[in-house]
């Protein structure tokens, strides 16, 4: 009696590590075109090629999650280089866009970096006419916690309007304001001054809607004439010039990862 072919063992998936019942990581295929591998979908390509470990494990599934600070990446056998992590703060001018590719060729936030940064992204986003504070970085888990609805990483802006809020604009926009997409809430509004047609106000937000704020304001009856970012988590704008980028410390970034903690406890 002939023995069976042994069926040809599938390559099995290493699941990404979890923190708290979530899954955390970045996906693989992010990860390698991060690296230098090619664009996404040609690393997607070897992906499902079966030429890529994760801790010594093949994987062939584009939803994979990987943690490379703690699991090792081999491609053909030989080990991902570990990129260099580094993170800018930048006062973003107004008519720069945040997008890594612009078709209308239009100032991006990554060219103000000097140096080759290809690999540069920005957290989060700030509109065209916005201006303000911008982190840039190639640390995607990092960027994940701080711009994911889950974790409700606070953002503080300073938006100059058209006239002068009454007190019930002001208690409307503590309580919500209704979108297209749902209730937009407010952490934090207060008026900072006055002048003769126009109000000051600092407003925090945990969400990062598509031009919310411009849209909360339109709804309540007052336009935005400027609005500038001044803070991320912990992190401030201070006096850093328009246009001008500088790196964070050690004691920024250590404060900004406690933040993205602390939030995604809550």
């Amino acid at each position: 009696m002939s023995e069976r072919p042994r069926r040809k063992r599938k390559p099995s998936v290493k699941k990404s590590p979890k923190r708290g019942g979530e899954e955390r990581g970045q996906r693989l295929q992010k990860v390698l075109a991060a690296a230098g591998l090619g664009s996404r979908r040609e690393c997607e390509e070897l992906i499902l090629a079966g030429r890529v470990d994760i801790s010594g494990t093949v994987v062939t599934e584009l939803g994979t999650r990987v943690d490379p600070d703690r699991q090792p990446i081999r491609v053909d056998g030989v080990r991902l280089p570990q990129p260099k992590r580094v993170y800018y703060a930048l006062n973003k001018p107004a008519g720069v866009v945040c997008t890594n590719r612009d078709p209308s060729g239009r100032p991006r936030a990554i060219d103000l970096i000097p140096g080759k940064h290809e690999r540069l992204f920005a957290v989060g986003r700030l509109d065209l006419h916005s201006e303000g504070l911008i982190l840039l970085t190639n640390d995607g888990e990092l960027a994940n916690r701080l711009t994911h609805p889950r974790y409700g990483v606070q953002k503080t802006y300073r938006v100059v309007v058209a006239g002068h809020p009454s007190r019930e604009v002001m208690v409307t926009l503590r309580q919500g304001v209704h979108l297209a997409e749902g209730l937009a809430r407010v952490a934090g509004v207060r008026i900072k001054g006055r002048q003769k047609q126009s109000t000051v106000l600092e407003m925090v937000l945990k969400e990062g809607r598509n031009r919310e704020i411009r849209r909360v304001f339109a709804r309540v009856g007052h336009k935005v004439l400027r609005l500038v970012r001044i803070g991320i988590g912990p992190l401030r704008l201070g006096d850093l010039p328009v246009g001008e980028h500088r790196r964070l410390s050690r004691k920024e970034l250590d404060a900004l990862r406690r933040a993205a903690r602390e939030a995604g406890r809550k």
